[in-house]
């Protein structure tokens, strides 16, 4: 086929199974096309609404403005590429896509603001939300989402204050995509190369011949370590190379703080202060109080009270282990032994199998990745009774990625999901679920099922061996699939209230809930078994996981609770942001630190949640949703970890609803009241069960 006959897959229908992304067919030039004739399609459909000569009502108003897939002809082309682009930007990028992101980004939001800043179309909504029939809740809790999303956009705005906004956006949207694209350029820049084999004293093979891959990858002799989590950590874990784990921590703590072009410092000064003028602009005192209009926790003082509720509850405890890790150090090393940062994992690592006779490795073998999706699925049939179908005619964007189909409990198809396991040079570090399309139905009654994605970083397969898991890596899995079981569930009429379309410190309770079964001996006996004698996983073994369980939760716990109060820090500020990051930050958390600061590393400039990713002023969900899940999976404990009426119950008052209803009112729904701190502190080991 020459290139003129070649049409842009984005502007005809895709014929691909469920109507998935046809990423073999995608070229970069597709992109800009694309965005630039949605934006032309949306602003035509923008026009027919506002000059529709009928009374504004819910449904020719609303709706449209909601949902632009109900046309005859017309579907929501820009969301298409869209969708497509920023998740691959994240997933599967390179310099090309980085330089089309940066020139697309500011057209992008200026579309956005000329929607949300529109007058008449403003008057129109308006209209609406003082006069409209009788509504469902869910058409309630559109209309007001949408309302509330113009005037929190400046809707309400003077010209110059609307002017001022557009201003405020377009310049945030292109700092936050600048931030990220820095982050992974240093992360990706650094590599840590050994060519004495003297230095890799102390490593797991498995550790060892995944660095030997990476150093034959790269054309170099001897051993490559990266700053991606499966190389990094073991690293710090396990190698009695004191001054090579101290730089490999320099590295990974000084990222985006070098005198280079990729120094985040004064993007993230300039993110905050602009946040802060947003905020005010629309009448609040801080980005914090905008924010949390919006969330469970309601204001800034709810928020401090669960940080300081927890720092009360935990501080106590994490002093402890940290001392008892600081005596471990010193019975191996000497009393006079310092323990630094880059000791901690070394040392936490000994006393944990001196206490327990337990660590990470001894139990990979038992996670082989193949074997660990069987566990993960069968949970889900178990659970909810639905079942995971590999369909290699769903095309991939990379051959590192799965694809499969999902079938509900009575056969009928439920989902398209994705799974991207391991790291690789274009993708960002962490993990994270996505969809490639929402949930929906039309008005012919269709129920257009979800596309869902889950993308991570876990340890690669070598020439040696298939990938095989940490019980970390294991729950970090968990997670993204409670993430991507909200998304598959998803049951509403409207797209921008299904599935994870909810409440930030709610979207985390279905993946922090899934965690917990991680450590569920009826769980592990389905898929834990030695991927070379397929012994299962010992029982002796599972109770010393258990046991282990607590280890320094509490030191984790004030780990999470630093960077909320970090977050906070920055977004509670009624003043524009002049001071010193470093010095500023090392402040902020102070309350909650056990350890000594070093003075020159920084967590701001790579703390990508709450400067790139959403979570300003959110970071706390991650606690506020773990009170959650605690007291949430206590039901199943009661009932039976995998007892089918309270999933189904789970399933139908909170994975299917979404966004159409409170939170509040719908976790009361599955647990019959409010959650408590209990459940949590008990979990823990930080209150004892039975007590009060």
């Amino acid at each position: 086929m020459n290139n003129q006959e070649r049409k842009n897959p984005f502007f005809e229908p895709y014929n691909t199974p469920h109507d998935v992304a046809p990423f073999d067919r995608i070229r970069l030039e597709d992109y800009e096309e694309a965005m630039l004739e949605g934006i032309r399609r949306d602003d035509e459909q923008i026009e027919k609404i506002i000059n529709n000569p009928e009374k504004p009502t819910f449904d020719n108003t609303i709706i449209s403005v909601d949902d632009e897939k109900e046309g005859d002809n017309y579907y929501d082309l820009l969301g298409r590429v869209t969708t497509v682009f920023f998740n691959l930007l994240s997933a599967e990028t390179n310099d090309e896509m980085d330089a089309l992101a940066q020139k697309m980004s500011p057209i992008l939001t200026k579309h956005s603001n000329d929607i949300r800043l529109n007058e008449k179309l403003f008057e129109r909504i308006s209209y609406v939300h003082r006069h409209h029939r009788k509504l469902t809740p869910e058409e309630q809790m559109l209309l007001d989402k949408c309302y509330d999303g113009f005037v929190r956009s400046g809707a309400l705005l003077d010209a110059k204050g609307k002017e001022r906004l557009r201003a405020i956006t377009e310049e945030a949207s292109m700092l936050g995509l600048q931030f990220s694209q820095n982050l992974l350029k240093e992360n990706k820049a650094f590599t840590l190369h050994i060519t004495d084999k003297a230095q890799l004293d102390g490593l797991p093979q498995t550790s060892v011949e995944a660095a030997a891959q990476a150093a034959q990858e790269q054309g170099k002799e001897g051993w490559v370590f990266t700053l991606d989590f499966p190389s990094y950590s073991p690293f710090m874990t396990y190698s009695t190379q004191r001054e090579l784990r101290h730089q490999f921590y320099m590295a990974k703590n000084t990222e985006c703080i070098h005198e280079n072009t990729e120094n985040n410092v004064e993007i993230c000064k300039r993110l905050i202060n602009l946040r802060l003028e947003l905020a005010q602009l629309l009448g609040h005192k801080t980005y914090a109080d905008y924010v949390l209009k919006h969330r469970m926790a309601g204001s800034v003082r709810n928020v401090y009270k669960l940080l300081n509720e927890l720092i009360d509850a935990y501080k106590p405890a994490a002093e402890k282990e940290v001392q008892a890790i600081e005596k471990m150090a010193r019975k191996l090393e000497g009393r006079n032994f310092k323990l630094q940062p880059w000791d901690f994992g070394f040392y936490a690592h000994k006393l944990k199998l001196e206490k327990y006779n337990i660590d990470a490795e001894m139990l990979r073998p038992y996670f082989e990745l193949s074997k660990v999706i069987d566990g993960v699925f069968g949970l889900a049939n178990r659970l909810y009774g639905i079942t995971f179908k590999e369909n290699s005619d769903i095309p991939v964007y990379h051959p590192d990625v799965k694809a499969y189909e999902v079938f509900d409990n009575d056969g009928s198809f439920l989902a398209v999901f994705y799974a991207d396991f391991h790291p690789r040079k274009g993708k960002q570090g962490g993990a994270w679920m996505t969809e490639y399309q929402g949930q929906w139905i039309d008005r012919k009654g269709v129920n257009n099922r979800p596309h869902v994605s889950v993308v991570m970083n876990l340890t690669k397969p070598t020439a040696e061996k298939p990938a095989l898991l940490t019980l970390g890596e294991v729950e970090t899995f968990l997670h993204e699939f409670g993430h991507s079981l909200h998304g598959m569930f998803a049951n509403t009429r409207f797209e921008s209230l299904s599935g994870t379309n909810v409440w930030w410190d709610f979207v985390e309770l279905p993946s922090q809930f899934m965690e917990n079964f991680a450590i569920e001996k009826e769980f592990l006996r389905t898929f834990a078994f030695h991927y070379e004698t397929g012994e299962p996983l010992p029982d002796e073994l599972i109770e010393r996981i258990v046991k282990s369980r607590n280890f320094n939760v509490a030191y984790g716990c004030m780990r999470q609770v630093s960077f909320g109060l970090l977050d906070m820090a920055y977004y509670t500020r009624k003043e524009p942001f002049t001071g010193d990051i470093l010095a500023y930050e090392k402040k902020a958390w102070d309350k909650a630190q056990i350890m000594e600061q070093l003075p020159d590393t920084c967590m701001t400039v790579q703390f990508s949640h709450i400067m790139a990713g959403g979570y300003a002023a959110g970071y706390y969900s991650y606690k506020w949703a773990e009170v959650l899940d605690a007291d949430a999976f206590s039901v199943f404990k009661k009932h039976g970890v995998f007892d089918r009426q309270t999933a189904q119950s789970f399933r139908d008052n909170i994975l299917s609803k979404g966004g159409t209803e409170n939170p509040m009112t719908l976790y009361k729904r599955f647990r019959g009241g409010e959650p408590t701190i209990d459940a949590l502190l008990k979990r823990n080991g930080i209150k004892k069960q039975g007590k009060k």
